[in-house]
């Protein structure tokens, strides 16, 4: 069949003519756009449903965008929103000619008569800007997928995050004015004020949520002793108080031991059963008793653990990013630090630890959550003479941790050096007493916190009978009921098999 024609004297090949039938528009709801700013400026009950729905980008017409904008601003004033006051901060802006001017917004306002359905109209503009966003994003994924320069597993975390940023609609936003952060600031303070109990996520140890007021979304936190104070041993005593007794989903991510070792030791500390007893299922009728009823609530905690070994800071984003966004997650806990791996960072051990924990924070800011990381300390603690406590400049391998970390703690127990009194002014006893020293505080004041320390259980509470009941009622936030996914290990892995214990 011919599939050319003559155009005076000239072929044309059909195949090469684009039909604009096939050719494709981004995803838009121009007449929805007219409708929603048209209701905005007629019925103030609309702004109020539409105005955390929407953000200037959302809108696909420019001009949209800029009438959005100055209604607004108007509401973060809390001044009127009308046509003539739309017009007016337009005209302040410089952007009326840009928005169309004084006739298209006439226009809009007589498209509509009311405010009705507007919510509904906003949810579809907000769909239509996800769809270019996606088309957007796949866009930069495939040219940069053609790019031979970049590295592939860099591309993959980039595609990630952005995609995890639409699924949670938390978009990549401009800087922002001071009068908008201030208000969201004052906004948070009288949340805080009329509710009792902590800002953050109470850890179970009273004093040190005193100080801290709980540990604060996107700070990190660094937790620091050498081999045998305890590290392990108070992560896995917070967590469980933390899902337990204040129902805050937890992930834990353990790199030196298995996850069936981490549960087993909960199980311990939430029974009172040693972990010896545990490992060899020597225990008397009472004490079956006592483990089926107490590991009920440890059971069905929202406790997540992952134990794959040596662990790059790649794999963690995009583990940490699928535990917050299908299970809620709260906190994550990294044991340890040191041995997580850049995931191909190139440099000495010192410049790939800093790449961790600068990522580690940068973790915590992007999902809005508290990031805490185990770490060791220098040998300089065991050689130094008289006391042995640790100080700042013991953190092993980089500065950047102290640099990075918002919080940077110690625990200390004198007893594992064989003293049996605290190296301070009042000598007390120190058996069965250990002590979280918070040496930086971005945000706060420091302190040194004695805790009690229960060997044979790997358990750390308060020195005192531990929280009223009135504190529990008023922290406790409700139970979230999801399990671990087959991923992660579950309480049902309780009793498997178990290495022999590790130090603390």
């Amino acid at each position: 069949m011919e599939r050319t024609q003559s155009l005076k004297g000239t072929k044309i090949d059909k195949a090469k003519i684009i039909s604009l039938e096939k050719g494709k528009l981004p995803p838009q709801a121009l007449e929805l756009e007219e409708a929603v700013l048209g209701a905005m400026m007629i019925d103030k009950k609309g702004i109020d449903e539409v105005i955390d729905i929407l953000h200037p980008e959302a809108f696909y017409d420019k001009r949209h965008q800029e009438i959005y904008d100055a209604i607004y601003a108007l509401f973060q004033n809390s001044e009127p929103i009308d046509l003539l006051s739309v017009s007016n901060q337009l005209k302040k802006n410089g952007k009326l000619d840009l928005a169309g001017g004084d006739f298209y917004l006439i226009g809009l306002t007589q498209k509509v008569a009311s405010s009705a359905h507007i919510e509904f109209h906003s949810r579809i503009i907000l769909e239509k800007y996800i769809q270019r966003r996606l088309i957007s994003i796949s866009s930069e994924i495939i040219e940069n997928a053609y790019d031979e320069t970049m590295d592939v597993f860099d591309l993959l975390d980039d595609a990630e995050g952005k995609l995890f940023e639409v699924t949670q609609g938390n978009l990549k936003k401009g800087a922002e004015r001071a009068d908008s952060l201030v208000q969201q600031s004052i906004n948070k303070i009288q949340e805080i004020s009329t509710k009792e109990g902590m800002s953050g996520l109470a850890t179970g140890f009273t004093k040190l949520d005193a100080l801290t007021s709980g540990w604060q979304p996107t700070d990190l936190i660094i937790i620091a002793a050498r081999p045998g104070m305890g590290k392990t041993a108070f992560v896995i005593s917070m967590a469980k108080n933390m899902a337990i007794d204040f129902g805050h989903p937890v992930a834990l991510f353990s790199l030196e031991m298995s996850s069936v070792q981490l549960i087993t030791r909960m199980i311990s500390s939430e029974t009172g059963l040693t972990s010896e007893k545990l490992r060899k299922g020597n225990l008397e009728p009472h004490e079956w008793e006592q483990l089926n009823v107490k590991v009920k609530n440890l059971s069905e905690a929202p406790i997540f653990i992952d134990d794959t070994p040596a662990l790059s800071i790649f794999d963690l984003r995009a583990k940490a990013r699928r535990l917050v966004s299908q299970h809620g997650v709260k906190i994550l806990i990294i044991d340890y630090l040191q041995l997580m791996t850049a995931g191909g960072a190139g440099g000495n051990r010192e410049q790939e630890i800093s790449t961790i924990s600068r990522n580690l924070k940068a973790l915590g800011k992007e999902l809005n959550v508290p990031v805490i990381a185990l770490s060791q300390l220098s040998r300089a603690v065991e050689t130094r003479g008289g006391s042995k406590r640790p100080l700042l400049s013991d953190l092993r391998e980089s500065g950047a941790i102290e640099q990075d970390a918002d919080i940077v703690s110690f625990i200390y127990r004198p007893e594992y050096y064989g003293m049996t009194e605290w190296d301070d002014d009042d000598h007390s006893p120190c058996e069965g007493q250990g002590e979280f020293i918070v040496a930086k505080h971005r945000n706060g004041g420091l302190d040194n916190i004695r805790l009690k320390f229960t060997g044979h259980l790997a358990k750390f509470s308060d020195l005192e009978e531990g929280f009223s009941s009135e504190f529990q009622s008023s922290m406790n936030s409700g139970f979230n009921d999801e399990v671990a996914s087959s991923n992660f290990a579950s309480p049902e892995d309780a009793f498997g098999p178990s290495d022999d214990d590790v130090p603390f």
